[in-house]
């Protein structure tokens, strides 16, 4: 008979090949949902709203999560139908070039319902995930999945751009190009929500005495560490959301890429994160959260800016290369922040509120992009001062509240010179093939 232990090693794997097929639904499908909307011949205001309105409503529906994991009476039951639903939108989704004029909004329509679905399991999910991964290993354990995650998104991100490239013709041969990516992200999909399923749920209790409203979280933020960390995230998410959704059209219509070079400058920074990802997360384990988060929070703001310089697709993978870099350490220590500083009583609630919070921040985000792209005379491409714009409040996001978060438990001291060296020298050494299947193996304890 089966231990608890004997359950809970067995589903961190399963976790993982989860993990895989959701990330591959990601690569084959939701990463081109603004390249499909620029085929349908969407304006910047719908890229925008594409790009951070689905978003900003999953966040929303995240104040329903708590009350659907009541009903549900399983944050496991809750969260593998949510990602069925999820994956089933990829058929409205496909079928939009069929509906007139109003295809866009109705593409974006049912990205939004793909975000709901996908996002209001988020608080569960990770409150799950709490119960099952030893809190000393957390960093460790996300890391080696995320880098095996990263990897089947590279691959099936791949191979959907070479799919794209292939299908390059007629207006009816591009979309059966992007029927076939929409289908190979709904069959991944189904094939995540099976090992979902399989996973073991550790009791749960819903402790009433830990529940607060939204109004409180939001009036006691500023004196909470994760109520600062929630504000600092949202404040860069609202930066960063300036610029994001035009990378894709400054890419496809100014720079005039072909998909499979859209696809390879884009896939190499997923390449990138795949490798560091682990390296980040054990340094994050040692040397805490917040000083991986101090280091990447003022190394990435520049990232937006260095696409100023030129138009060189040599140059654009190098700033990739090094967005991947510094990106991987800034969402493992960010991801990890979150457990660090919540029990598990209240880590659904959390993340719950601090989604609904950060969905507006994108929101409006989005919109100020938008508005900048619009009016923009500045530059010879009209996405241009999006990216400075973005840059500099990025760096002011980190100047004003790094400073503020604090260390969640003991860790060893070290500066921000030894770190970034020790980072930069420390590759993964156990081989590709062998790094990428660590859940063949037993899981340490």
């Amino acid at each position: 008979m089966e231990t608890h232990d004997d359950k809970i090693k067995k589903s961190l794997k399963y976790s993982i090949i989860d993990g895989i097929f959701a990330a591959s639904m990601i690569g084959f499908g939701e990463s081109f949902f603004a390249a499909f909307a620029v085929f349908l011949k969407a304006n910047n205001i719908q890229l925008g709203l594409l790009s951070s309105l689905p978003l900003t409503i999953g966040s929303l529906s995240q104040l329903l999560s708590n009350k659907l994991i009541k009903l549900f009476n399983s944050r496991k039951k809750f969260v593998y139908i949510m990602a069925l639903f999820q994956g089933l939108m990829y058929i409205p989704i496909a079928l939009v070039f069929f509906f007139g004029e109003l295809r866009v909004f109705h593409l974006i329509f049912f990205t939004c319902l793909y975000w709901i679905f996908g996002m209001i399991l988020g608080p569960a999910w990770n409150s799950w995930m709490g119960d099952l991964v030893d809190e000393k290993e957390r960093g460790a354990y996300f890391g080696k999945r995320g880098k095996i995650t990263g990897f089947a998104a590279f691959v099936s991100f791949l191979i959907a751009g070479y799919i794209l490239q292939r299908f390059t013709g007629s207006t009816a041969t591009q979309y059966i190009g992007f029927v076939t990516i929409f289908c190979l992200a709904l069959i991944s999909r189904i094939i995540s929500f099976i090992y979902l399923t399989k996973k073991y749920e550790p009791e749960y209790k819903v402790a009433h005495e830990a529940e607060f409203s939204f109004l409180d979280f939001v009036k006691q933020a500023r004196f909470r560490n994760f109520g600062l960390f929630v504000i600092y995230l949202c404040s860069m998410n609202f930066s960063l959301y300036i610029s994001a959704p035009f990378f894709t059209p400054y890419m496809l219509t100014d720079l005039k890429l072909d998909y499979l070079t859209f696809t390879i400058i884009n896939v190499t920074m997923i390449i990138v994160k795949l490798f560091f990802m682990p390296v980040w997360g054990k340094a994050s384990d040692r040397f805490g959260r917040k000083k991986v988060l101090s280091l990447t929070g003022f190394l990435m703001p520049i990232t937006p800016l260095l696409w100023l310089f030129s138009q060189n697709i040599f140059y654009l993978i190098i700033i990739q290369i090094y967005s991947g870099f510094i990106w991987a350490g800034f969402e493992i220590s960010s991801f990890n922040f979150i457990f660090d500083t919540t029990t598990s009583q209240k880590r659904a609630t959390c993340v719950a509120y601090y989604n609904v919070i950060n969905g507006v921040s994108i929101l409006a985000g989005a919109m100020t992009g938008s508005l900048i792209v619009k009016y923009n005379s500045v530059f010879w491409s009209k996405y241009l001062l999006v990216f400075v714009v973005s840059c500099l409040l990025r760096y002011l996001a980190s100047f004003i509240f790094i400073p503020r978060l604090r260390e969640a438990r003991p860790v060893e001291d070290i500066g921000y010179p030894r770190l970034f060296l020790e980072i930069i020298s420390t590759m993964p050494a156990s081989g590709l093939v062998y790094s990428l299947i660590p859940f063949w193996k037993k899981t340490e304890k």
